[in-house]
């Protein structure tokens, strides 16, 4: 079928067609935004799940939601933290500059107008320019040269001016376990102020499984700070629901063998099935896609993952991290015990620490127990088995 008209959208963070089986989230979102505007805080979101389930599509889409409804919207991504705290506290910086200005252009008052003074402070204190914000910066506010104070500060004044006009600020972060230790904290604490006094601030964010047990572990007080949602593995009814729906936009269908094969090797994850279902497209000649076509489309796909979703974390292994996975794939998707790795390479537990830390540091693998391992990624595993069998 024609190319241009493929409905499907493969690629990391990229919203498909039918967003199937979020309604529930969606909703937790909605309302946080009406409370919000009534003038009522509420706590922040936390969704967590492993790579593929569209984690980042959600953020993107409370995004545009929070900046529909005229609310100070602030995006950060763990992954910029690559680049070092001082880079990422700069894009923090940068953000509350932009945002704070495009607010005070569409209805300045004097509140935000100090706020802006505050965040002026702020940023020049970690060395941000090129921004003007048409305001002096604040001395006494954000600018003491404590971060955690600084944000704090920052926060509260541009919080409670936004009050004043039914509005809030909202901070998402995506890889939210990637931030470093004193960011994390200082985020945290400000979330925390901000639940006990009242202010408008929100942090809506997402991040691997083992998400929430960071959040604990940085600050004990974090398990009340938030709704905690689980993000997975989309049912069979809304797995057929994200196929059948952009393709019937367009007046095509699936034979109901062709939709089950699809199912099947998609697995559920909103990743697979915009490849796979693109691929579908791709390979059949009629407005009725039939089991031959499905069946070539899932090579096409499976070989496009193996091009870049799965290789993505393989090259970013050193050789005895991946050793360490190719014992945990022996075990497939249901995870390992580090007893069991640790008997299997003939080796103690204590000398395999290290790479299994370092693993989960680089987001491969994470604990979702005490004792226990699992691969953050769905199909890792046989990817693992497929490419360690290879000559």
């Amino acid at each position: 079928m024609d190319s241009a008209s493929n409905p499907y959208s493969p690629g990391a963070g990229r919203r498909p067609f039918e967003l199937a089986g979020r309604t529930a989230l969606i909703n937790d979102f909605d309302l946080l935004i009406s409370r919000a505007a009534a003038g009522r805080t509420d706590r922040g979101i936390v969704l967590h799940g492993l790579h593929g389930v569209g984690k980042t599509v959600l953020l993107t889409e409370f995004r545009r939601r929070a900046e529909d409804a005229g609310f100070l919207v602030v995006s950060l991504e763990g992954r910029d933290a690559e680049g070092g705290p001082k880079a990422i506290r700069a894009k923090l910086a940068r953000g509350l500059l932009q945002a704070g200005r495009k607010a005070n252009s569409r209805r300045a008052t004097p509140a935000l107008a100090a706020a802006l003074g505050t965040i002026a402070s702020f940023a020049a204190g970690l060395q941000v320019s090129g921004i003007d914000v048409g305001v002096g910066a604040r001395h006494g506010r954000g600018d003491s040269g404590a971060f955690a104070v600084d944000l704090e500060e920052t926060v509260e004044d541009t919080a409670v001016a936004l009050a004043e006009r039914k509005s809030a600020l909202i901070l998402v972060v995506d890889e939210m376990q990637n931030l470093d230790a004193g960011l994390l904290s200082a985020l945290l604490g400000a979330q925390h102020q901000a639940s006990q006094r009242d202010w408008p601030f929100h942090l809506v964010a997402a991040g691997l499984p083992n998400l929430p047990s960071v959040l604990n572990q940085s600050q004990r007080y974090a398990e009340g700070l938030f709704t905690y949602r689980r993000v997975g593995a989309l049912d069979r009814e809304d797995s057929a629901t994200a196929l059948t729906a952009p393709a019937a936009e367009q007046g095509v269908s699936y034979d109901p063998e062709a939709l089950d094969l699809l199912l099947n090797a998609a697995g559920g994850y909103p990743y697979f099935l915009q490849e796979y279902g693109s691929a579908a497209w791709e390979s059949a000649p009629h407005q009725r896609i039939s089991p031959d076509d499905v069946r070539v489309a899932v090579e096409i796909g499976r070989a496009q993952l193996d091009q870049g979703f799965f290789p993505l974390r393989w090259r970013r292994s050193t050789k005895a991290e991946r050793e360490f996975l190719r014992l945990m794939a022996v075990d497939g998707e249901g995870g390992s015990g580090t007893a069991t790795l640790a008997a299997r390479a003939g080796k103690k537990m204590t000398s395999m620490t290290m790479t299994r830390g370092s693993l989960i540091r680089k987001g491969i693998i994470y604990a979702p127990s005490l004792g226990q391992v699992s691969f953050t990624v769905p199909g890792m595993a046989d990817y693992v088995r497929r490419i360690t069998a290879q000559p």
